[in-house]
């Protein structure tokens, strides 16, 4: 199993787990996640955006304002970190 097929199943994980993980727990996985996701996507070739409607900037909202986010929040935020390292590495595993 590769680290990121490692990432993406601690992502799904910590999904199903929301209620049971503290706040440094939850605020850790989201923060991997963007660096994750910003060093793929520069693999990838996708220039870096820094406007609202880039969905990386709503898992930096979301882990900044980690105490006032709902379980099913979290769980959101979580599932979809976890998609879109998935997608990216199914481009970069076609890529090469």
């Amino acid at each position: 199993m590769s680290l990121t097929t490692a990432f993406i199943s601690e992502l799904v994980w910590a999904a199903n787990q929301a209620d049971h993980l503290t706040a440094f727990e939850k605020r850790r996985l989201l923060d991997r996640a963007v660096v994750t996701i910003r060093e793929m996507r520069e693999q990838v070739g996708i220039a870096a955006s820094e406007t609202e409607a880039d969905p990386v900037i709503d898992l930096q909202t979301t882990a900044a304002g980690i105490e006032r986010q709902t379980g099913d929040q979290m769980r959101e935020a979580l599932l979809d970190a976890a998609n879109m390292i998935r997608t990216l590495r199914i481009i970069l595993d076609e890529t090469e």
